[in-house]
């Protein structure tokens, strides 16, 4: 049986078991721009 004090180590990657894209980065300005834009066009059309 296993020690439950011993202490395992496990690279992130691994641990996550995925992939991380970025593709925050685009998401969030583009929506955030698009939100703008529909904000102007309700106030000033």
């Amino acid at each position: 049986m296993a020690d439950p004090n011993e202490r395992i180590q496990i690279e992130t990657d691994k641990a996550r078991a995925g992939a991380t894209p970025h593709m925050t980065r685009y998401i969030l300005p583009i929506s955030l721009v698009l939100v703008i834009v529909v904000f102007a066009w309700i106030v000033l059309g």
